[in-house]
């Protein structure tokens, strides 16, 4: 558990964590080491709903800062590639061939924004919210981003050997149950509120729906597939936890 936990941090993070075979190999075996470590990077992230009577502006503009700084921006590399896929005419295969582009266009310049933007105006909602159901909700969508990166691993297939095949290769729909029982217990983050449960269930359900599209645009889930999963059910996730309070 430690290694795989360990693993998962490192590929997830900029932290300073060493990179080691056995780790990587714990990880890419265990899927529900992505959840598991959706509670360290959460809790990190969460950080700046910590700080009392700073305006929420200043405060979303440090949820911004501390996640591409706790995170990097990798897996935002792949909201780029999977944007410049979209626009593409042809098939799977068409499309697979964009991602080695190294030239950003106009698809991938446009996906970044909406989501940078869905990230900015999300955070800037539950920075308005009372202090602890902001840490729930930013902690909840987190684990909630990073099973739905698990349900790609289970669920998907690669269509090439690479970084998406280490984990579609290593893990079955037989992992699922144990990625639900990692995850399930943020919903209860902030207790009496539902806000936390509305993030999970908004990020989990977002991360599927992205799944099931992207797997269908390229073909299967390389490692572009992860990274935009991840991002989307980031944004989605923030948006939901402050409509679920909004409205309950």
């Amino acid at each position: 558990m430690r290694d795989a936990l360990l693993g998962a941090v490192s590929f997830l993070t900029r932290l300073p964590v060493a990179y080691s075979e056995p780790r990587w190999e714990a990880f890419i075996a265990a899927p529900w080491a992505f959840p598991l470590a959706g509670y360290v990077v959460g809790a990190l992230l969460a950080a700046p709903m910590l700080a009392g009577g700073v305006p929420h502006g200043t405060v979303a503009f440090a949820y911004l800062t501390v996640v591409f700084a706790v995170t990097g921006i990798n897996h935002l590399d792949g909201v780029a590639d999977a944007g410049d896929a979209a626009v593409v005419h042809g098939d799977p295969a068409d499309r697979r061939t964009v991602l080695k582009d190294t030239t950003t266009g106009v698809g991938a310049i446009a996906a970044v924004v909406v989501v940078v933007a869905g990230l900015v105006t999300g955070s800037l909602g539950v920075a308005a919210l009372p202090t602890w159901t902001a840490v729930g909700v930013v902690v909840a969508t987190e684990v909630g981003a990073k099973t739905s990166m698990a349900a790609v691993a289970c669920l998907a297939h690669a269509p090439h050997d690479g970084l998406g095949s280490q984990f579609t290769g290593n893990a079955t729909p037989g992992a699922l149950p144990a990625v639900a029982g990692v995850a399930l217990p943020v919903a209860l983050a902030s207790v009496p509120s539902p806000a936390a449960a509305g993030a999970l269930a908004g990020a989990v359900g977002a991360g599927a729906l992205t799944r099931r599209w992207l797997t269908g645009l390229l073909g299967g889930a390389n490692g572009d597939v992860f990274g935009a999963v991840n991002e989307v059910s980031r944004v989605v996730g923030l948006h939901a936890g402050v409509v679920v309070w909004t409205l309950w």
